[in-house]
């Protein structure tokens, strides 16, 4: 009898049938989401270079909110990444230079065809399937850089097996440089060095340069290697979560430390500080974000409470709070990701004005006098939400909905602008099979894969030490140091996600949604019926939310508005006119 395998998943914590908050199954900086992302610094050199100039180039601009994930921690594994890349490259354009003489030069020809499958690459792009002049382009360079190659290796065998002319005519590989270097243009001549016609010399410099392909297919593999170690070890699921033994975090530089304590600081902090065009940055990208505007009517059968902002999210909390209670017939082996729900509340600060990065009102009490005094305020920039989030697949998946209310004029407001973090790249959820793959393939494979990598590794290399002196450059000569602080441009978890996820995903993030919108108008119906205002059934229950619309079953006694340029109306029909279908005395616009 077999068993079907169910993957590891911390079991929810007996409340007692309580709705107190819970605690996450693991901690931001060893969550799945976070191990995930730092693999990805070793796996895709882009996101890498996109993860550190964004966190630690950019010193003034603050980090975004990260929500289930460490972002020091990305940054530590991608600098390390960056190091490891860098040694490597170092060595390899070593192994160059030094082999320059050795070879008599001829090592210089073979620059040529590894710079044209370089640029291939680069035409080609990132993209699976790019443009047809692009891939056209690609591959008529890569198909010249291989014809090439494949002549050049040819005319360096010849040279190390030849051993000159046994007559005193011109040697086999004489007559092949010689031609080579007619065809080429007048500037690229000097790649082809053409020797001496007795061919003096040129067995040594081919058997070096034969031996100098070998020792860069050495260092390819070994490369390949330790980053498949350490996505094994130091990136393995059991090891990961022990933050102490990480390699990455101990790395020394008072600007690395500077960096990492500021980010750890801001980066869970309910307090945002933001950039005016991108406010909600970290958060995920935007689902059918709503505002509803409904007419407050005194019922004449009740008496009158005073409402204002705070009471009507306090009776929505209760509610929200209730969706991490499991169902009586599950108990305490309910497993669904609502029973992680996190409520907590947040205050929105523009990042225009600070003159530090450290001036930021982070503190308890000055976040604290920012909360009461925004909750009740409809101010444009400085903004209060009450945050509900759930984070699924181990936070591979995270669901964040902002709801804000304000009461002016009569008139009660209601915005609720749900957000979502897309699944992490497939490349990098495959991270683990990776690893597994390099240190367990065949000894032929291994060496095969090396040699496959000799040709373009000098372009890789020079463009890799390349990059990491112009970074050097930036960080002495930029001045992002002292500059004045930014809000967040990019969220290194954005960059790290594709969407829209699995069926499942999609269906989970429909659940999560669908749920705490259906509290939320729960909520605020209870705080206008218990204020003394008229509702009926303001709303029994959200259909549908899509397309800036709203889809409401039922409502009663008031007028209501949808979307950014609605208006809410109402008009009092003749007391012998008959109600229109879906409402009682009013009109619903």
């Amino acid at each position: 009898m077999s068993t079907a395998y169910v993957p590891q998943q911390s079991a929810a914590p007996d409340t007692g049938g309580g709705v107190g908050p819970l605690p996450s199954a693991k901690p931001p900086y060893a969550s799945e989401a976070t191990r995930l992302l730092s693999a990805g610094t070793y796996l895709d050199q882009g996101y890498r270079d996109r993860v550190i100039e964004q966190l630690h180039l950019h010193e003034q601009r603050i980090a975004a909110p990260s929500p289930g994930f460490d972002a020091a921690r990305i940054l530590a594994h991608a600098l390390r990444a960056r190091r490891i890349e860098v040694a490597w490259a170092s060595a390899v354009l070593g192994l160059l230079v030094v082999g320059l003489p050795l070879t008599g030069y001829w090592i210089l020809t073979f620059l040529l065809p590894s710079a044209l499958l370089a640029i291939g690459v680069w035409v080609r792009g990132p993209e699976q399937r790019p443009p047809v002049y692009r891939r056209f382009f690609a591959w008529y360079l890569r198909w010249w850089g291989r014809w090439l190659l494949a002549v050049l290796l040819i005319a360096t065998v010849v040279m190390a097996t030849d051993g000159g002319s046994d007559d005193g005519g011109e040697s086999f590989s004489y007559e092949i440089r010689s031609s080579l270097h007619d065809g080429l243009p007048d500037f690229l001549g000097w790649l082809v060095p053409t020797g001496t016609a007795s061919g003096s010399g040129d067995t040594l410099h081919g058997c070096l340069t034969l031996l100098l392909f070998v020792l860069l297919a050495v260092c390819a593999g070994a490369q390949r290697g330790q980053l498949g170690r350490v996505l094994g070890t130091d990136l393995s699921e059991a090891r990961f979560a022990n933050a102490a033994t990480d390699p990455a975090e101990s790395a020394e530089g008072a600007r690395f430390q500077r960096v990492m304590r500021r980010i750890r600081t801001e980066q869970h902090a309910p307090l945002i500080m933001y950039h005016a065009v991108r406010p909600f940055c970290g958060a995920g990208d935007p689902v059918d974000t709503w505002t509803l505007a409904v007419e407050l009517r005194p019922d004449p059968s009740k008496e009158r409470q005073p409402l204002n902002n705070r009471g009507i999210l306090e009776k929505i909390r209760p509610r929200l709070e209730q969706l991490r209670l499991p169902a009586e017939s599950a108990g305490a082996t309910g497993r669904d990701r609502l029973r992680w729900l996190e409520i907590d509340e947040c205050v929105f600060l523009p990042a225009e004005g600070l003159e530090r990065r450290e001036d930021a009102p982070y503190r308890p009490e000055e976040f604290e006098k920012h909360r009461e005094r925004s909750v009740e305020e409809g101010a444009e920039k400085r903004r209060h939400f009450l945050r509900i989030r759930v984070g699924g697949w181990e936070e591979e998946l995270v669901v964040t909905v902002f709801v804000r209310v304000h009461t002016q004029g009569r008139m009660l407001m209601l915005e609720i602008a749900p957000h979502v973090l897309a699944p992490v790249r497939e490349p990098f959820r495959d991270a683990d099979r990776t690893a597994h793959q390099f240190r367990h393939n065949s000894p032929l494979g291994k060496a095969v894969w090396a040699a496959t990598r000799v040709p373009g590794s000098p372009a890789r290399s020079a463009v890799t030490v390349g990059r990491w002196i112009g970074y050097g450059w930036q960080v002495l000569t930029g001045g992002h140091s002292g500059a004045l602080p930014d809000g967040p441009a990019l969220s290194v978890r954005e960059l790290g996600s594709e969407g829209p996820g699995s069926l499942f995903q999609q269906m989970d993030v429909e659940r999560y949604l669908k749920s705490v919108q259906d509290r939320i108008a729960g909520g605020v119906r209870q705080a206008l019926a218990e204020s003394g205002y008229q509702t009926g059934e303001f709303v029994q229950k959200i259909v549908n939310i899509s397309s800036g619309g709203v889809n409401i079953d039922r409502v009663e006694d008031s007028t209501f508005a949808v979307g950014s340029h609605a208006s809410a109306t109402s008009e009092k029909k003749a007391d012998d006119a008959q109600p229109q279908k879906g409402s009682d005395d009013h009109d619903g616009e």
